[in-house]
């Protein structure tokens, strides 16, 4: 039995004046998703416990079957494990941005979604100036997103650190990093100094200025958030006794994976953005059903055009994701099989940044009777036809155990 999960970040959203009082997913084609509908069963899940923020790491942990509320250790430590940097028990792992000031306030918490090329430049020049070996160390991701470590135990993660996304707009002033304690007080000072420091630093670097002439917005300043310390959990075939493998390109989903015990699939041109290679994401997931019992294939476009606040680009990244890789997985896979399609959490177009209600899903099975509904995936046919709502960590055990028996 082959098991297939797509995720579709951020996909879920608000009905929208600009669409009549309709969802993208709505107004949206999508045949490929439909007929997951159509010949399966659909739900909502709710991804995200109200006492967490919404973030993708803590959804799609979730998801993955493993309690946030339990084990969701920031952002940082996760991406740490995509990137292979090793945390000892004591240190401390940021996300850390490349952003966009402008006067006094946060323009882009991408940068313009810097190039993987200029950023490891700023990134290394950060670290030589404000990093220190074996204390405070800087490592280079994926375009905007970085890593910054504090290693030893004199450093407190006790840190209110609010997300770039979230302060768009906002004056950075207003959104310098907070701390809950006493003892954490010398902590944020020390990641606020450095943040300040960065603008010094950036805003002359060579690759600001060519982007600037370019009219393309500077990285002139880093944004540490997401801090925390590595968790310890039970990998995904320890508990079901299955192998399986994520197809990503971002930091995040690939080290909740690896923290998982699944094996990271590279998919050369997949981005993380609106140029991924959708049709080579298709092509390896087609490859690794061969291989594994289980693949989680993520997708970011979606998500992006939710930040943009663009209905059009997100009802584009919708039609381009069935057209251009579930219709392609769909007409290849053969044999036995169960597919399930969800986005981890809304991100609504009318405000740019996640929420926490429950999201769509719609499961298929060849071993399943067909149903041959009528049906569509969008938020208000779903909500209309539930099965009814499963808790984020009920997801994944499920749909492994329930749908595929």
């Amino acid at each position: 039995m082959k098991r297939l999960i797509i995720i579709a970040d951020g996909m879920s959203d608000n009905p929208l004046d600009e669409l009549g009082k309709k969802t993208p997913l709505q107004i949206a084609k999508h045949p490929a998703m439909d007929s997951l509908v159509k010949r399966g069963i659909c739900g909502t899940i709710k991804t995200l416990p109200d006492e967490l923020e919404a973030g993708s790491d803590v959804a799609i942990m979730s998801i993955l079957g493993y309690n946030p509320l339990k084990y969701y250790c920031g952002r940082g430590p996760i991406e740490a494990a995509s990137i292979g940097v090793h945390l000892n028990r004591n240190d401390i792992a940021f996300r850390c941005n490349l952003i966009t000031k402008k006067k006094d306030k946060l323009e882009d918490y991408s940068a313009g979604h810097i190039e993987n090329k200029q950023a490891k430049k700023m990134i290394t020049k950060i670290n030589k100036e404000l990093g220190s070996k074996g204390e405070i160390e800087f490592y280079s991701g994926v375009s905007y997103r970085h890593l910054l470590i504090l290693r030893g135990n004199k450093y407190s993660d006790k840190l209110i650190c609010t997300p770039p996304h979230d302060a768009v707009g906002k004056k950075i002033e207003n959104v310098l990093i907070k701390s809950k304690d006493k003892e954490s007080k010398k902590t944020a000072n020390i990641l606020n100094q450095m943040i300040i420091s960065s603008e010094n630093i950036l805003q002359n670097h060579l690759e600001n200025k060519k982007r600037v002439k370019l009219g393309l917005n500077p990285a002139n300043m880093i944004w540490p958030w997401g801090q925390g310390r590595k968790p310890m959990i039970k990998s995904i075939k320890e508990i079901y006794g299955i192998k399986g493998a994520v197809i990503s390109a971002v930091d995040i989903v690939k080290g909740l994976g690896i923290l998982a015990g699944l094996d990271i699939i590279n998919v050369p041109g997949a981005t993380g953005y609106f140029d991924t290679d959708y049709e080579a994401k298709a092509e390896y997931v087609i490859k690794c059903l061969e291989k594994y019992d289980l693949v989680i294939v993520h997708v970011e476009a979606t998500d992006e055009a939710g930040h943009s606040g663009d209905p059009n680009l997100k009802i584009r990244a919708i039609e381009d994701l069935d057209k251009r890789m579930i219709s392609h997985i769909l007409k290849q896979i053969n044999g036995e099989y169960s597919v399930a399609l969800l986005p981890d959490h809304p991100t609504p177009c009318d405000i740019k940044t996640h929420t926490k209600k429950p999201v769509p899903y719609a499961i298929f099975s060849t071993r399943m009777q067909n149903n041959n509904l009528n049906g569509s995936f969008n938020e208000e046919y779903i909500n209309n036809n539930s099965i009814g709502e499963l808790k984020g960590t009920e997801f994944l055990r499920f749909f492994l155990s329930k749908m595929t028996d």
